[in-house]
């Protein structure tokens, strides 16, 4: 509750409304990374790239992977530096790169953890990601307010366990909101 009052959104889910039509967050699901003053930064958890797999990735990289990670889903983390990698992840949280988001949950963009995930060492509990999503200084807390956005607690089984086509309506309900009740004009309470 602490960065609700301090007005930030840090380890938090940004929840796309239903009437938001850009294509990049049209029903989207953004784990807010990190929150202040200059802006903010997230990962979109629920759009998966549509013709690239791990195996892509680590090519791409040069790096051996074993077959059981070859296939893993790559994900759309945003229109933001979208030729960058990024790892949404669990524990063990000790690798050069990480930001740690909530206490169980951490990103990284770093080649150690990459590595890690190509060999089957990595954390049990991860995504990754081509990009992120970005807002300028007070841009995002403007488009809470204009009702683009719900912010809500972050569920990591969201993140981890539901199935990918599954996770706005997940968090929705979750949330306990009913998508019928929903307005599409901002209002305050």
């Amino acid at each position: 509750m602490e960065n609700r009052i301090s007005g930030f959104f840090k380890g938090q889910f940004l929840v796309a409304m239903p009437s938001l039509a850009d294509p990049n967050f049209f029903q989207t699901v953004t784990c807010i990374c990190e929150h202040g003053p200059e802006g903010a930064v997230g990962i979109v958890v629920n759009r998966v790239h549509p013709s690239l797999c791990g195996k892509n990735i680590f090519q791409e990289l040069k790096l051996e992977c074993i077959a059981e990670v070859e296939s893993i889903p790559i994900y759309i983390g945003g229109p933001v530096h979208i030729n960058e990698i990024f790892v949404l992840h669990g524990p063990p949280f000790g690798w050069e790169g990480s930001l740690m988001i909530t206490p169980s949950i951490a990103m990284s963009n770093t080649v150690d953890i990459i590595k890690a995930v190509a060999m089957g060492s990595g954390p049990k509990s991860f995504i990754i990601t081509l990009g992120c999503a970005g807002w300028a200084a007070e841009q995002l807390e403007s488009e809470i307010k204009e009702n683009v956005w719900l912010a809500g607690p972050l569920f990591e089984e969201i993140i981890f366990d539901i199935p990918v086509e599954s996770r706005w309506e997940a968090v929705m309900e979750k949330m306990g909101i009913e998508l019928a009740f929903l307005s599409d004009r901002p209002g305050h309470a």
